[in-house]
């Protein structure tokens, strides 16, 4: 199989990755609001443990939405997807080292991994967009790292609203994608 193939299959399949962007945006959601009216550390639990489902999480909207949940047994891309999957969790030490030194740099933290995370989507979905969500995310986390460091909740707050939108923009480049006859 050709890249080119495998990566439009890893597009249709998961459309663009907005399902999986949406799933995740709905978790941070979830995060921000635990943050701002209940507590940092239910924030924290919530977003570590439910962000272990996000793939699973994504596979069931997919079922829901009569489509189908997985690649193709011979696509190449399969095992760079579960390379990328890992990355995250095993990113998480360096996420609680920063939050441990400074409890208010715990999202602004996540937010650089997690961009870092999105760099190699570029290649996974063909998709070079997947620069610009990486950028979003890194360029954010710095910035409330370094200028507002005593806000707790924001990150929470910005990393929701970019991922929904990007997923939003992934499903509108996707819908594109499918609307254009085949070659």
């Amino acid at each position: 199989m050709l890249i080119e193939k495998a990566q439009a299959e890893v597009r249709s399949v998961f459309m663009g990755g907005s399902v999986g962007q949406m799933v995740s945006g709905a978790l941070w959601l979830v995060s921000a609001v635990l943050a701002t009216w209940s507590s940092p550390k239910s924030a924290i639990v919530f977003l570590v443990l439910a962000g272990m489902f996000i793939f699973p999480m994504t596979q069931l909207c997919l079922r829901l939405m009569g489509r189908r949940p997985a690649l193709s047994k011979g696509n190449p891309l399969n095992g760079l997807g579960m390379q990328i999957a890992f990355t995250l969790p095993l990113s998480l030490p360096v996420v609680g080292a920063a939050a441990k030194y400074r409890l208010d740099w715990f999202y602004p933290a996540f937010m650089i991994v997690l961009g870092a995370h999105y760099l190699p989507f570029t290649f996974l979905y063909g998709m070079r967009v997947y620069i610009l969500l990486a950028g979003l995310l890194i360029t954010s986390g710095l910035a409330l790292g370094l200028y507002l460091p005593n806000e707790f909740s924001t990150g929470a707050w910005v990393t929701s609203v970019q991922l929904i939108l990007f997923a939003l923009l992934a499903r509108h480049l996707h819908a594109a994608e499918a609307r254009k006859p085949p070659v």
